[in-house]
């Protein structure tokens, strides 16, 4: 039977709370059933995510692959079909899928992630080639950004009234405005929906390939808007920040091919969300003290440079 890290274990329980600690009781058992059914045996190390455990396995003819099952959860449910959609297109190949297991038999890719990259150039413009890859006639049936503008705009505004902050009024706006000229009308193409240089990995059968995609519909330029906002610890350690910021977008928008005014727009949207995001739970990278205090002034200052 196949271990779970205790850590993960551990992280689900007190996330999820009875829900999350029956799943991982089951979770073993799961994997075993899976690896059964599709013929693999364990290869290497169980590694984990936020939501999710992934198994090094070996498939029937010796391929490498991995086993991955999520916790059940809205955000999760539309990633095989983003997989199957691109069909190994700038993203790990989907071999077999469970949806109702929330699992995936997948293409094994590398553990060096393209946030390792020491050259700032390199990492847009590689996410930007695979963003422009991952652009496709989206299949039906998965959820539209534009169904989460209505969302987006009560949330600025009630955020805005209900929180201590720097922003003026002209930033604030041209959020707003973005959501409702950008967000309300956006082209019928599949994204990533939480591209960041920590979701592409190397690989063998092309030098890089995305994992752990939301599969939205919606503006690719809104994957850029997120990959900007990813970009801050390497922005803030920046000796002129106002370069760093622009050539961020400079870039990622030469290599993905879009329009660079749609890609700051919708990064300062990311931006502001950012800056609201912060004050109510922090950062990733900085959960309190002095660190939180220089990326809540961080994020204000590019909020209202990217207007």
């Amino acid at each position: 039977m196949i271990g779970i890290p205790e850590a993960f274990a551990r992280s689900t329980a007190l996330r999820e709370g009875e829900s999350g600690a029956v799943w991982i009781g089951e979770l073993p058992k799961i994997l075993d059933e899976l690896l059964a059914r599709w013929e693999c045996v364990p290869d290497g190390e169980v590694v984990h995510g936020g939501v999710g455990v992934i198994v090094p396995v070996r498939r029937r003819d010796g391929s490498a692959a991995v086993v991955k099952v999520s916790f059940p959860h809205p955000g999760n449910v539309h990633e095989p079909d983003a997989f199957a959609a691109w069909g190994g297109r700038g993203a790990v190949m989907l071999y077999e899928r469970d949806d109702a297991c929330f699992a995936m038999l997948l293409e094994r890719a590398g553990t060096a992630t393209l946030a390792e990259a020491a050259d700032g150039d390199e990492v847009l413009t590689v996410a930007g080639r695979i963003s422009r890859r991952l652009t496709v006639p989206a299949p039906p049936g998965l959820p539209r950004l534009r169904d989460r503008a209505g969302l987006w705009e009560a949330r600025l505004r009630g955020d805005a009234e209900e929180l201590t902050h720097a922003l003026s009024r002209r930033t604030l706006d041209a959020a707003v405005a973005t959501v409702r000229e950008l967000g309300r009308d956006q082209p019928d193409v599949l994204v990533h929906g939480d591209l960041h240089a920590g979701n592409i990995l190397r690989a063998e059968r092309e030098p890089w390939l995305a994992v752990d995609p939301k599969g939205y519909v919606g503006d690719p330029a809104y994957d850029g808007g997120a990959l900007f906002k990813s970009r801050a610890p390497a922005l803030i350690a920046a000796t002129d920040v106002r370069r760093a910021v622009h050539r961020t977008l400079d870039v990622f928008a030469e290599a993905a091919e879009l329009d660079r005014e749609r890609v700051r727009r919708w990064a300062q949207f990311h931006a502001v969300q950012a800056v609201f995001w912060g004050r109510r739970h922090g950062f990733l990278a900085a959960r309190d003290g002095a660190r939180l205090d220089r990326f809540t002034e961080f994020a204000d200052y590019v909020a209202e440079l990217l207007v």
